[in-house]
């Protein structure tokens, strides 16, 4: 495959619209292509990465949140590139270890999702990762993850 280029906006047309997936009236957005792409990948991992360093450069979190599942794709890296910890934030029943849980509307049905109660220090500073924005309930359901734990979003 060829690298894509030139920045972000390259990276980005990568993205393929699926319509009508996982069902009819919706339209799916696969970032495989993507992911593919070293120069694209990479591209977009520092775009996601910016608004969470400092003008130093630095981090200016202590955590870095990915949303299942293909918020853990994104943002593994995004934690690597800033120098923080990485927190997967799963789907119910997924986690072995005690969680708060947060149940939540999509728009093609209902979901939950659990952080483990002990991932996050109170006072911590989290950057929130996921693929795609659809209705927001993904967000400020780990909005509301975060804030049990005593925990801020950036």
């Amino acid at each position: 495959m060829t690298e894509v280029g030139p920045g972000l906006a390259g990276a980005l047309s990568l993205i393929a619209d699926v319509a009508d997936f996982p069902e009819p009236g919706i339209l799916f957005k696969d970032i495989t292509p993507l992911l593919a792409d070293h120069t694209a990948l990479n591209e977009v991992v520092e775009a996601l990465a910016t608004p969470a360093r400092g003008s130093d450069g630095g981090a200016v979190v202590d955590k870095v949140l990915g949303m299942e599942s293909r918020g853990f794709i994104l943002g593994a890296p995004v934690a690597l590139a800033l120098g923080v910890g990485f927190v997967p934030v799963r789907k119910a029943g997924k986690l072995p270890r005690e969680t708060f849980a947060v149940s939540y509307a999509l728009e093609y049905g209902e979901a939950t999702l659990e952080v483990h109660r002990d991932s996050l220090r109170p006072g911590e500073r989290v950057l929130l990762v996921d693929d795609v924005l659809a209705t927001g309930g993904t967000a400020r359901a780990t909005i509301d993850l975060v804030e049990r734990c005593g925990a801020a979003v950036h």
